[in-house]
Protein backbone atom coordinates (compact mmCIF):
# COMPACT_ATOMS: atom_id res chain seq x y z
CA UNK A 1 0.00 0.00 0.00
CA UNK A 2 1.01 3.23 -0.51
CA UNK A 3 0.22 6.80 1.28
CA UNK A 4 0.14 9.61 -0.54
CA UNK A 5 0.11 13.07 1.07
CA UNK A 6 -0.57 16.65 -1.39
CA UNK A 7 0.96 18.97 0.42
CA UNK A 8 -0.21 21.76 -1.24
CA UNK A 9 -4.02 21.16 -0.25
CA UNK A 10 -2.90 20.88 2.90
CA UNK A 11 -0.33 24.03 3.32
CA UNK A 12 -0.13 25.88 0.26
CA UNK A 13 2.26 26.95 -1.92
CA UNK A 14 4.62 27.70 0.63
CA UNK A 15 4.86 25.41 3.76
CA UNK A 16 6.47 26.90 6.50
CA UNK A 17 4.30 26.21 9.38
CA UNK A 18 5.35 23.52 11.70
CA UNK A 19 2.41 22.73 13.63
CA UNK A 20 0.75 21.61 10.30
CA UNK A 21 3.83 19.65 9.31
CA UNK A 22 3.24 17.83 12.91
CA UNK A 23 0.04 17.68 12.51
CA UNK A 24 0.64 15.65 9.33
CA UNK A 25 3.50 13.56 11.08
CA UNK A 26 1.54 12.37 13.81
CA UNK A 27 -1.86 12.09 11.71
CA UNK A 28 -0.30 10.74 8.42
CA UNK A 29 3.17 9.71 8.29
CA UNK A 30 4.01 7.89 11.22
CA UNK A 31 0.57 5.65 11.23
CA UNK A 32 1.18 4.34 7.63
CA UNK A 33 4.91 3.70 8.68
CA UNK A 34 3.85 1.84 11.01
CA UNK A 35 1.49 -0.38 8.96
CA UNK A 36 5.28 -0.89 6.26
CA UNK A 37 3.07 1.76 3.72
CA UNK A 38 4.93 3.62 1.62
CA UNK A 39 4.48 7.57 2.05
CA UNK A 40 4.71 9.79 -0.92
CA UNK A 41 5.06 13.36 -0.02
CA UNK A 42 3.88 15.19 -3.19
CA UNK A 43 5.05 18.73 -3.45
CA UNK A 44 3.47 19.51 -7.07
CA UNK A 45 2.18 23.19 -6.89
CA UNK A 46 4.51 23.55 -3.72
CA UNK A 47 7.23 26.31 -4.55
CA UNK A 48 9.39 26.84 -1.55
CA UNK A 49 9.64 24.94 2.49
CA UNK A 50 11.21 26.05 5.44
CA UNK A 51 13.82 24.41 6.42
CA UNK A 52 11.82 23.71 10.18
CA UNK A 53 8.96 22.68 8.33
CA UNK A 54 10.76 19.77 6.38
CA UNK A 55 12.67 18.86 9.85
CA UNK A 56 9.55 19.31 11.87
CA UNK A 57 7.87 16.91 9.03
CA UNK A 58 10.36 14.03 9.10
CA UNK A 59 12.92 14.29 11.52
CA UNK A 60 10.91 11.93 14.06
CA UNK A 61 10.43 9.55 12.16
CA UNK A 62 13.58 9.41 11.08
CA UNK A 63 14.66 9.37 14.43
CA UNK A 64 11.86 6.50 15.33
CA UNK A 65 11.84 3.91 12.36
CA UNK A 66 15.12 4.69 10.80
CA UNK A 67 15.63 2.32 7.84
CA UNK A 68 12.15 1.86 7.69
CA UNK A 69 11.77 5.54 7.27
CA UNK A 70 15.06 6.11 4.72
CA UNK A 71 13.51 3.59 2.60
CA UNK A 72 9.47 4.39 2.78
CA UNK A 73 9.71 8.09 2.75
CA UNK A 74 9.15 9.29 -0.92
CA UNK A 75 9.34 13.48 -2.46
CA UNK A 76 8.02 13.65 -5.36
CA UNK A 77 7.91 16.74 -7.45
CA UNK A 78 9.70 18.72 -5.15
CA UNK A 79 11.83 21.14 -7.09
CA UNK A 80 15.39 21.79 -6.24
CA UNK A 81 15.47 24.39 -3.67
CA UNK A 82 13.18 21.68 -1.94
CA UNK A 83 15.18 18.96 -2.59
CA UNK A 84 17.84 20.49 -1.24
CA UNK A 85 16.23 21.22 1.98
CA UNK A 86 15.25 17.49 2.18
CA UNK A 87 19.03 16.36 1.90
CA UNK A 88 19.88 18.97 4.36
CA UNK A 89 17.66 17.14 6.99
CA UNK A 90 18.42 13.83 5.94
CA UNK A 91 22.36 14.28 6.27
CA UNK A 92 21.82 16.13 9.98
CA UNK A 93 19.53 13.19 11.06
CA UNK A 94 21.94 10.95 9.63
CA UNK A 95 24.54 12.38 11.63
CA UNK A 96 22.47 12.31 14.65
CA UNK A 97 21.92 8.57 14.73
CA UNK A 98 25.61 7.67 14.02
Amino acid sequence: MKKIINLKQITGEFAENKDLAKRIRIDEIIPALKRGEEVILNFVGVTGVTQSFIHALISNPIRNFKSVAFDNLIYKNANKDIQEIISIVYRYMQESLD
